[in-house]
Parts: structure tokens; sequence; C-alpha cells
């Protein structure tokens, strides 16, 4: 028996929860609301996490989805769908019958479809005398309809922390092999101190990373690692001091011509055969530096309309609502994964929202950003004067942004 169902005196099993919370989200539907079947079965596969349905379940839903004729789902086209578990199982590749059952339970408890039982249980339709179907009993996609605005948020809400995730695994990486690096130092230098309490310390914060983890987990593993590589730099930075202070004037002129002022860090970084002094400039890390939220947000206003709750209170949410409006203007993934990329995750939510200000006057955002994610590529394209010219717009006289 399905969960929150009773049973009558006669035997016969009543309307489950399940079943009523599904009729009760099918009035909701707006007049005239209209969306993309397939469109939006992307986005519940994107939110399914969020929504806590199995593949498996996914795969019936795409079975059901199937048999509604229209690519657009809409009240005036109706929105029942009756085929026999016979026909639903072909197309879900076979599943077993009791394996369809207890994923078409999860569906109505989850409140994606709803339950249109017939007198007699059985799932059929009655056409009127033109031919066009009158009355239909099976399963209702009212649910999905009315909850579509709600499962596209939530695609965007995990888009925004697939790529919030990705960018902390960069960071952890970072941290891992510069710590490495810095102790290798340490350890070929044969340096003065109690460098085996930071390789113990370093040893425990790597082991306690999870096989799987999310952003509650890499948080704050990033920020220790993050801490632990900058007392390991002052540390050796302590040490190379008096050295270079040390030896007789040939060594000192020596030292004085050689010394640069990067960090530890940053030599790490630089390639063993190629002098500092003749490193160019990578034009796509400075690409990467993201302006200030604060500044994005006073010269394009539009985005915060799509934050989480209407507002935007971090660079997050700024992540979550440039999703939401890259889905609403068409903007394919894989064009905002390569603005993600190339300009960092910050910097590609920041060009969504300066298309989203100026969408009025461009045909394809997709292209729009394309180009600019070529441009940035060779270093030729800074979110600077756009910026700059939506201040100006929106009447904050500036000079430049920084």
């Amino acid at each position: 028996m399905e969960s929150g169902s009773v049973t009558t005196p006669f035997g016969r099993r009543s309307m489950t929860l399940a079943m009523l919370a599904g009729q009760f989200i099918s009035r909701e539907i707006e007049p005239g609301k209209s969306v993309e079947k397939w469109k939006l079965f992307r986005s519940l596969c994107a939110a399914k996490r969020h929504l806590g349905i199995s593949d498996r379940a996914l795969a019936v839903l795409n079975a059901l989805l199937s048999f509604y004729p229209e690519n657009t789902l809409s009240e005036e086209t109706g929105l029942i769908v009756f085929p026999s578990n016979l026909q639903l199982s072909l197309r879900a590749h076979g599943m077993a019958e009791a394996t369809l059952r207890r994923h078409l339970a999860a569906l109505v408890d989850a409140g994606l479809v709803a339950r249109k039982d017939s007198p007699n249980g059985k799932r059929y339709a009655r056409k009127t005398r033109d031919g066009a179907i009158g009355t239909a009993f099976g399963f209702s996609l009212a649910p999905l309809l009315a909850r579509s605005t709600e499962i596209e948020q939530l695609a965007a809400k995990a888009e925004a922390d697939r790529l919030e995730l990705q960018r902390l695994r960069e960071r952890l990486t970072l941290c891992r092999r510069d710590i490495a690096k810095l102790i290798d130092v340490v350890v070929e230098g044969e340096l003065p101190s109690d460098w085996a309490t930071v390789q113990e310390h370093f040893r425990t914060l790597v082991q306690s990373i999870p096989r799987g983890p999310g952003i509650d987990d890499l948080t704050p593993l990033v920020a220790a690692l993050e801490i632990l590589r900058e007392q390991v730099a002052n540390r050796l930075q302590v040490h190379a001091k008096p050295q270079e202070l040390s030896g007789n004037p040939d060594q000192t002129e020596r030292h004085i011509q050689e010394t640069k002022p990067e960090s530890i860090i940053e030599l790490e970084r630089c390639s063993l055969t190629e002098p500092p002094e003749n490193r160019v400039p990578d034009p796509v890390r400075e690409t990467k530096r993201p302006f200030a939220l604060g500044t994005v947000l006073k010269a394009c206003r539009e985005i915060v309309n799509y934050g989480p709750d209407g507002a935007v209170r971090s660079w997050r949410d700024l992540m979550i609502a440039a999703v939401t409006v890259r889905t609403m203007l068409g903007v394919h993934p894989s064009a905002y994964q390569d603005a993600c990329d190339v300009m960092g995750p910050q910097n590609a939510a920041s060009a969504m929202a300066c298309i989203l200000e100026r969408a009025g006057h461009i045909n394809s955002a997709g292209g729009y950003l394309r180009d600019l994610t070529a441009k940035a590529r060779l270093g030729k394209f800074s979110l600077g004067p756009m910026l700059t010219a939506l201040l100006r717009a929106n009447g904050f006289g500036v000079g430049g942004v920084s």
C-alpha cells in the first residue's frame, strides 16, 4: 500500500495524500502557461538531487512524456497520458512491472505527476463525436507544468553548485601541489625548524578529504590548506633572508642582481628553464581576475531579479542567477562552460549579467557570449569597459572600474 493511503470498510483503497497534493498543485497553473517538455525534462535531470528522484524514476518519466503527443505542455492540449503498464515498460527499456509501479509511485510522491483514476482503475480515454479526446484517465502531467519555474530554478542552483564544486576542486589541487613543492624545498635545503609538525598537519588535512566531497566538505578544507600554504611560504622567506644577507661581497652583489620580488609560490609556478624576467604575462590569468561584486550589481540591475528569493547577496547567488538567465536567453550550456573555463566562474556570471542588461540590443546571446570568450582566450577582452558603459547608462559617473 502506498504511503499515506487509507482503506475503506469495503476494502477499496482511497486517494493517497500524494495524489491529493498533486491535484492541488495542478490547480496552481497560471492561465496560458506552457513549457517545452524535453527542455523541462533536461532541467529535471539536472535538479534530480534537489527533487529526491532517481535515474530510474526519470527513465519512467521520460517514457510518460513520450506518450504526450505535443512538444509543449499546455492545458489547452490536455495533460493526461494513459499508457498501459506494458506500453510503459517497453518504452522504459523493458523495466519489470513491479519496478515500474515503484517508480511511478515515487514520481507521484515527489509531486511531479498526479494520478487521475477511472471508476474501474483502468487508464483510458473517451473520445468525442469528432474523434477528439474528451475525458481521459491515467497520469496527469499538470504538476510538471505547475512547477516548471521551480524546477528550472533548482536546475540553475544545481548548475551553480557544480561550477562552485569544480572551482573548489581546482583550488584544492593547486594548494596540495604548492604545499608539497614547498615542503620538498625544505627537505632538500635541510632548513632548521619544526617542519615535521607542518608535514603532519598537511597529511592530516589531505587524509580528511572525503571520497566524494561536496561544497560543504571542501570549503573549510580549502580555506585551511590555503592558510597552511601561506604559513609555509612565510616561514621559508624568513629562513631565506639571512642567507641573502650573508657571504662575501661578490656573492652579495650576485644575490642583489638575481633576487626578484615574487613570492616563493610564484617562483614555484615558473618554468625551471625560463628566467623569471623573461616571462610573458598570461592574458587568460588576467582575464580571470574578478571585479567587485558591488560594481557588477550597480552596472547590471536586472540580474538581481533572478537570484535566490529575488536577491543577490554573494558571488554564489550571482552564479545561480546567471545560470537561470542563460537558460532564459537560450545560451547553450557548453558556451557558458567555455566562458567559465576562460574567464573564471565569477567573470562568466558577470558577463551574463551584462548580456541580460543589453538583451534588447543583442540578436543572439549565445553567439555574443562565445565571441567574448574567444576574445578573452586571446587576452583581447576585459569586462571593465562593458561595466563602465553600463554604470554610466545607470547614472553613475565613473572613470573606470576595478
